[in-house]
């Protein structure tokens, strides 16, 4: 579990362990969750020897979940090269070097799960590098779905829309942003986290073993509803 000292991450994390899973996260602050799971480390996703040694650290994974990211919210033209290097690395060039690596150790077969969003599919200013990475997310699993199936090896991506976790701690500072966000959906609120894991433990189980090469919508009907106009409304 890469990324599970927080949000999205931390309550996979915790579902996996409910499930009688042997879980070990790896997090870029593994003290967070110091003592919660059976194994902690230290992990920097956009560091390839940082990525390296922490595989070189595990025998054997039956499951990976990696759900790290940033996001910088600026138009294009206020971007630095630095902020978008960061968001590039964090969010695709890392799961790249998850990808490479784990698959030395998923010796008879597994699952493998990346986090990628509804804004891979649909966007909205201030979200360019953002959306691009997370476009590349469902680009790289459905390649390594196509190559790892021969080793019985699983690849499939969730794509969850507004989720209340620290990621989203700038758009509930604003009201009106939060409550504009949350009308989006069909169900009218934002997901808890708990709500993004447990379709990943469906990819994760034996539940979910014909199922490679997808990319789950967990967006509560964000991405379903073109427009909020209801004619009928009122009748």
């Amino acid at each position: 579990m890469i990324g599970g000292a927080s949000g999205i991450g931390k309550a996979t994390a915790e579902a996996l362990k409910e499930f009688g899973a042997y879980v070990i996260v790896a997090d870029i602050n593994p003290d967070a969750v110091k003592g919660l799971f059976d194994e902690v480390y230290y992990v920097d996703i956009a560091d390839y020897d940082s990525v390296v040694n922490l595989f070189d650290k595990i025998d054997s994974l039956d499951i990976l979940v990696s759900t790290p990211g940033i996001n910088i919210r600026k138009r294009i033209e206020d971007y630095t090269i630095e902020e978008f290097n960061r968001v590039l690395n964090v969010n695709l060039v890392g799961y790249f070097y998850v990808a490479k690596n784990v698959i030395r150790v998923m010796n008879e077969g597994g699952s493998i799960i990346f986090i990628t969003s509804i804004r891979a599919f649909v966007v909205e200013p201030g979200q360019g590098p953002y959306s691009m990475t997370k476009a590349g997310i469902v680009q790289l699993v459905k390649v390594l779905a196509s190559e790892l199936g021969k080793y019985n090896i699983r690849v499939n991506a969730v794509a969850p829309g507004v989720v209340d976790t620290p990621l989203t701690r700038q758009i509930k500072s604003s009201r009106r942003w939060y409550e504009a966000y949350a009308s989006k959906t069909a169900l009218g609120r934002w997901a808890e986290p708990w709500e993004i894991a447990a379709p990943i433990i469906l990819l994760a189980s034996k539940a979910g073993s014909y199922i490679t090469g997808s990319v789950l919508l967990v967006d509560g009907g964000w991405t379903a509803i073109d427009g909020r106009f209801d004619p009928f409304e009122g009748r």
